[in-house]
């Protein structure tokens, strides 16, 4: 290699001889990114080589539109199966991003020589190569941590000799007692390959970037050629496509699980892109992140943090402060030593959210470029860092956003998450989204591209397909609620004709009472979306019917587990009924309290009813009283008056807030438990009681002390075991330092 550069300005003088550079780099490096630079600038290629799938070679034009700004990736799929994808990021401070960046700007052809995608998709390898090496160099060198040494041996090396031939000779010795496996054995025979051809094609200047590991097998004398095409004879393929697609510096970062990831893409993007005061700019960076949280940072919090960043790259004799320094100096004097901010400005800063972006005229699929006009038309911005949505669905805006984003969700692409507003409302008009894009789920719109070549389209036909299935009854409701938030009247009729026949033919009760609640509320969004849910509204009353009518031999001789179930089911009923109307509500209630006067119901699920019927007042409070205190009776065992207690007593605590009758049946109740069943019936009552607020059980306490006379101070301390107190009373002694 060293030889090679002695030769490379006598050979550019004489124009006879060919010569090839080889630029061993380390991906996402700004030191190796900025030497690059210079280097070929000084070199003067008539072609560059880049580490990367060949297939990019028809789009890597692309990187001359100004538009086209990093970080950026390159995602290649299988056209028979997207689930085989794998991305190539780039960052601006990525070496083989300058490298094709110079080769655009110069007008040289610049092409991709690793082994095909179609290869290794086909092969099912693991594209990328073969981890970090360089790693083993900075154990070499003493460092336990590669980024510090690469910091201090690479990144920090301003104006200095590039180190490509240093690495390159490193690389040589690593190798030799560690030759490449067999997927790297194929890569590198690919890139053989396609440099002879290059080679043959009569280029004399030519440039080949790659990692650094590769560098040994690329230098000459090359192997034979037909040991290179015995390596690669035979390998399969699959037809593959290649397309430019946005990345985040998230997403270049080790912690998101990239194999060949840095710990710190924002602090490299800072290194590459600032010429001059690198330390001050980015801890004036940093004070900006705080203040944007309303921290106090002032300016001369940043001088003082300067100072000491500084003062710590000098005592651990470093030309400059690295990040290892301005983190101490953030977290002790920004930060004021507290780590949950230092995290803010790591997740902010150090790793950061930059996301990419393409072209309005790039290349996409039918689905992505339909995905891009609507977001375009709405005004909703890809941007990675979450961020609250809120939703007014009387307005035309915000209700085809609602129906944008719920059509990606059928697709299985949740640029939005469903969020809690923090604005109280308690109408259905209103629905807010926690929203954030993923560079994955452009891979996501490759795969759903299969269903259409619209948002709308593809998401009909998900719900086509998933209810043309035959599935479970509540999935079928479920897709037909989704349907109805998405506004797909296309796929609305398939998708009633599958509930109303699955409906029909299901004998199992509890289906039908899973299924019911999602029907339910789909019915209200005729009101909402405008939407005609008239034959919904036909299948729902009949799904009801059929409730009312199966749940008596539904609750016959059923255990205690599935008591609790089938009260489960009957709240989620109960619950949304009133959205089918009055006559709905009236046939319900009537079937609840059918289903009551059975005799030998469950406990828990007779407790349950019992409340239900108290709260709509179809049972007065002298029949809850006497049900309660027939359930608690002494001779009732205690297990399953802890049922009943629990069942009635689910729904809230206001009834015994409110009811000294029926507190007093509780009390008496409880008070006379046996010691042996006590345990028994306890988890029923943490259970039970556990879910009531603080101020109702604060409330229950004091009218349950009320009804003796005594008041809660005074019950707290009668009948005080001396002998146990007294035991405590060391303890106290020693902490409070008080001794014997």
């Amino acid at each position: 290699m060293s030889q090679q550069r002695r030769e490379a300005p006598a050979e550019r003088q004489r124009g006879l001889a060919l010569s090839t550079r080889l630029f061993g780099v380390r991906h996402h490096g700004p030191g190796s990114a900025r030497a690059l630079a210079a280097e070929l600038a000084a070199f003067a290629p008539d072609i560059v080589l880049v580490e990367g799938p060949p297939e990019a070679d028809a789009v890597v034009g692309l990187a001359a539109d100004p538009d086209l700004e990093p970080p950026v990736a390159l995602l290649a799929w299988a056209v028979d199966d997207v689930s085989r994808a794998a991305f190539w990021p780039f960052a601006v401070f990525s070496p083989e991003w300058q490298a094709i960046r110079y080769a655009v700007a110069a007008g040289v052809p610049v092409r991709f020589c690793d082994l095909p995608a179609a290869h290794q998709f086909a092969l099912g390898g693991r594209p990328g190569g073969s981890g970090d090496p360089l790693a083993r160099l900075a154990a070499v060198a003493g460092y336990d941590d590669p980024e510090r040494w690469w910091d201090d041996a690479i990144e920090h090396r301003r104006g200095g000799e590039p180190a490509f031939d240093v690495i390159a000779d490193a690389m040589g010795a690593l190798r030799a007692g560690d030759p490449p496996d067999e997927y790297d054995a194929r890569r590198e025979a690919y890139m053989r390959t396609v440099l002879r051809r290059t080679r043959k094609e009569g280029h004399e200047r030519i440039a080949v970037v790659c990692g650094a590991w590769h560098v040994p097998a690329l230098t000459d004398p090359l192997p034979p050629a037909s040991r290179d095409q015995a390596v690669l004879r035979g390998l399969p393929k699959r037809k593959t496509v290649c397309a430019w697609v946005p990345w985040t510096h998230g997403r270049l970062a080790t912690a998101s699980g990239y194999g060949a990831g840095v710990t710190s893409p924002g602090w490299y993007h800072h290194l590459f892109s600032t010429e001059e005061d690198v330390t001050a700019r980015w801890l004036a960076a940093v004070a900006g992140v705080l203040r944007a949280e309303d921290l106090p940072v002032s300016t001369a919090h940043v001088i003082e943090a300067v100072r000491l960043a500084d003062a710590l790259a000098a005592l651990r004799g470093r030309s400059s402060a690295g990040l290892a320094e301005v983190t101490e100096a953030t977290l002790a004097v920004l930060c004021g030593g507290d780590e949950v901010q230092l995290d803010l400005v790591t997740r902010r800063l150090v790793v950061g959210e930059r996301m990419g972006a393409l072209p309005d005229d790039a290349p996409q699929t039918p689905l992505a470029a339909d995905l891009a006009a609507t977001a375009r038309r709405l005004r909703l911005k890809r941007e990675p860092q979450p961020r609250e949505l809120d939703l007014d669905l009387r307005t035309p805006g915000g209700l085809d956003r609602s129906r944008l984003l719920h059509r990606l969700c059928l697709l299985g692409i949740p640029w939005g998450r469903p969020a809690v507003s923090a604005r109280r409302s308690t109408g259905t008009f209103r629905e807010t989204w926690e929203i954030a894009w993923q560079p994955e789920f452009e891979v996501d719109l490759v795969a759903a591209g299969v269903h259409g070549t619209t948002v709308a389209g593809a998401a009909a036909a998900c719900v086509r397909s998933a209810v043309a299935d035959a599935p479970a009854l509540a999935d079928v409701t479920a897709a037909v609620e989704r349907c109805l938030l998405a506004d797909l009247p296309d796929a609305l009729p398939d998708a009633l004709t599958a509930l109303d026949a699955r409906a029909a033919g299901d004998a199992d009760v509890a289906h039908l009472m899973a299924a019911f609640p999602a029907l339910a509320r789909a019915t209200r969004y005729g009101n909402v979306r405008g939407t005609d849910t008239g034959a919904l509204q036909t299948v729902a009353d009949r799904v009801l019917d059929r409730i009312c009518a199966g749940l008596p031999p539904a609750a016959h001789g059923i255990d205690e587990d599935e008591a609790a179930r089938l009260s489960g089911l009957v709240d989620g009923v109960h619950a949304v009924t009133g959205l089918l109307g009055a006559a709905a509500t009236e046939r319900w209630l009537v079937a609840l309290a059918r289903l009551a006067e059975r005799p030998a119901l469950p406990p828990l699920l007779a407790g349950r009813l019992a409340r239900l019927l108290a709260d709509t007042d179809r049972m007065d409070v002298d029949e809850v009283e006497r049900r309660l205190a027939r359930a608690l009776t002494p001779g009732t065992p205690a297990a399953q008056a802890g049922a009943y207690v629990e069942g009635f007593f689910a729904g809230g605590a206001l009834l015994l807030v409110h009811d000294d009758r029926l507190l007093r049946v509780v009390d008496g109740w409880l008070s006379e438990v046996p010691d042996t069943q006590f345990d028994e019936v306890l988890p029923l009552l943490r259970r039970t009681f556990g879910a009531f607020a603080d101020p109702e059980k604060q409330a229950i306490g004091e009218r349950a002390a009320a009804l003796t006379g005594a008041a809660p101070a005074a019950r707290a301390v009668t009948d005080i075991d001396e002998r146990r107190a007294e035991l405590v009373l060391p303890v106290f002694a020693r902490l409070l330092g008080v001794h014997s």
